[in-house]
């Protein structure tokens, strides 16, 4: 053989012993081939249980509306008015059926809904309506009375109350563009926002796929008990906090199918993405396969395909994953970055809060989940980059950053506001951007004034704040507030045409939260309000973002990269105004009242 044909077998068996190695021909030095690296097989908690406590729990009572103007009515024989009277006697109530035969009290059905990690004491909303074939025309100007809300079940043509959970009362709101004449159906309608109380905290935990311990045999119920202590170490080594300088784990086994649950206070307002995060935790890893499972999740991090997955488990790994998060800031993508930083929010790294801050001005799809991550965080960039936002031309954003704001620091003197009447928040924030009326019909009762100085277009036509209240236009720049009530003494209250004194007017002369509501709306309609009126104008969680594709990638590569500046949104972005339910969104929701 020859020598040069030996050099080339000799060439060739190198390359198939090397495997990965392969030579180039037209050069003279090895290439190692890429290959993509498998990422290690960690077991994770997600892997061993499921979650438990994130459904929904539903209580129901029967109760009374009263204070109403000749709108009630007296409700026909049924299970419902068997069951309210009981709860009248039960109190030691007397006349019972004369009042139901009044015409200012309405029968109501009477629902809340209890929502996961709810603890003892928190408030949430309870909605109400008149039963079918009821005779009441409207429960607009009405007061829930005190309500015990518990389960309820029919059995034999009656209906059973289980046990109390929560307590409802309240001044009723309805909607106030519902009117006799059109919508009849929504003035028998009504929330009361935060009326109920829960008496109860809800568990949350996991429950592990072992099987039904009533079946397994002692060997098993053993092996049982020891995974569900192991599950729950493996989380505590994540999520815990310090009591007096005593580290104190979230988790607790309780059975051997059975882990409880604490809610991380980082994660009290994003309990679906807690349980998200404790389901991503590595059962058991040595420090070395943590660093090599940390790599290769940073690679998956990198792709828009898998990122949020490979995000969301850095974050459950802690601190060691922050320089990996670090360098998803730095991608090109924009998803890439938005998991990055919202991971870094829940480890509290105050390097989230800017690229938070851009996704909520420019991405409509993440704002919901930016904004709630910088509500999360601990960290005073947070609060500067929320106080930028409150001046920005989306109506969802500004409002979205005020309540993000609000629940960062509920006493941060821009958005502290007072209670008034014992009844609702009112919040003037003194911040530049269009001139903006927001009010809620969820959560909480709340007006906020973002611009100090937002007045009425005065001479206006008389607007009603209720069945008993009207403003009315006495000069340029004077307005009177009037209450007329059956048995009562008049009220009047002359004020300037700020929005701010015509709001705490109403309240002096004995309105409630639906009555300003009323009046706002009217004014807004009647072209009397400067400014924008907006109801729940909440950024949608449930948006879908669009991943570029990878032509679309190319083309923005080749493009000039000039940004939206600071503060600047982008056409793609949406306002939501209108009154809706809280969570859903339609084309009906996207109204927005000019």
């Amino acid at each position: 053989m020859k020598r040069p044909q030996i050099v080339v077998h000799l060439c060739l068996a190198a390359a198939l012993l090397c495997g990965c190695t392969v030579w180039d021909l037209n050069g003279s030095r090895p290439k190692k081939a890429a290959e993509p690296q498998a990422p290690p097989q960690s077991k994770l908690v997600g892997d061993l249980a499921v979650p438990f406590g994130l459904f929904p729990v539903n209580l129901e009572a029967v109760s009374l509306v009263v204070g109403l103007p000749g709108t009630g009515s007296d409700p026909e024989p049924s299970p419902q008015r068997a069951m309210l009277l009981d709860e009248m006697h039960r109190r030691g109530v007397t006349g019972c059926n004369e009042l139901l035969a009044s015409r200012n009290v309405a029968l109501v059905l009477v629902r809340g809904i209890l929502p996961p990690g709810v603890q003892k004491g928190d408030h949430f909303d309870v909605e109400l309506r008149i039963p079918n074939r009821s005779e009441t025309t409207s429960l607009r100007g009405g007061t829930l009375l005190e309500t015990p809300l518990s389960d309820t079940a029919f059995i034999d043509n009656r209906l059973f109350n289980g046990k109390v959970r929560g307590v409802a009362q309240g001044s009723v709101l309805v909607d106030p563009t519902a009117t006799d004449k059109s919508d009849r159906v929504l003035l028998g309608r009504g929330r009361v926002l935060g009326g109920g109380v829960s008496r109860e905290s809800r568990s949350l935990g996991l429950l592990l796929k072992c099987g039904d311990e009533t079946q397994m045999t002692p060997e098993q119920l053993r092996d049982a008990t020891v995974t569900s202590a192991r599950v729950a170490n493996a989380i505590n080594r994540r999520f815990h906090w310090f009591q007096r300088g005593q580290k104190i784990g979230v988790a607790t086994a309780k059975t051997g199918k059975y882990v409880d649950l604490a809610v991380d206070p980082r994660y009290k307002d994003n309990i679906g993405r807690y349980m998200q995060a404790v389901r991503a935790v590595a059962l058991q890893e040595s420090p070395a396969e943590t660093n090599q499972r940390i790599v290769s999740l940073e690679g998956r991090l990198a792709d828009p395909a898998t990122t949020a997955q490979a995000a969301l488990q850095l974050e459950a790994i802690g601190t060691l994953a922050v320089p990996a998060l670090m360098k998803g800031l730095q991608c090109s993508d924009p998803e890439v970055r938005f998991r990055s930083a919202e991971a870094l929010a829940y480890l509290d790294r105050p390097e989230a809060a800017g690229p938070l801050a851009e996704v909520a001005r420019q991405e409509p799809a993440f704002r919901a989940q930016a904004l709630a991550a910088l509500a999360a965080m601990d960290e005073l960039a947070a609060g500067d980059q929320l106080r930028q936002l409150l001046t920005v031309s989306s109506v969802e954003t500004r409002y979205g950053a005020f309540r993000a704001l609000w629940t960062l620091n509920p006493r941060d003197p821009l958005v502290q506001g007072e209670l008034l009447g014992g009844q609702f928040s009112h919040h003037v924030l003194d911040v530049q951007g269009p001139p903006l009326v927001h009010v809620t019909r969820s959560r909480r009762a709340e007006v906020v004034l973002f611009g100090r100085e937002q007045r009425f277009l005065a001479p206006l036509a008389a607007i009603n704040a209720g069945p008993r209240i009207m403003v009315t236009s006495t000069g340029p720049e004077q307005l009177t507030v009037s209450r007329f009530a059956p048995n009562e003494p008049d009220q009047k209250r002359i004020v300037s045409t700020r929005v701010d004194d015509v709001v705490r007017a109403i309240v002096a002369v004995g309105g409630t939260y639906p009555d300003v509501v009323q009046a706002l709306q009217e004014a807004k309609a009647g072209g009397a309000l400067e400014g924008r009126f907006e109801v729940d104008a909440l950024p949608d969680a449930t948006r879908a973002y669009d991943r570029p594709t990878q032509l679309e990638q190319h083309a923005d590569a080749q493009a000039s990269r000039v940004l939206p500046l600071p503060g600047q949104d982008l056409p793609s972005d949406q306002d939501q105004g209108g009154w809706k339910t809280a969570g859903t969104s339609s084309p009906a929701d996207k109204t927005i009242a000019k």
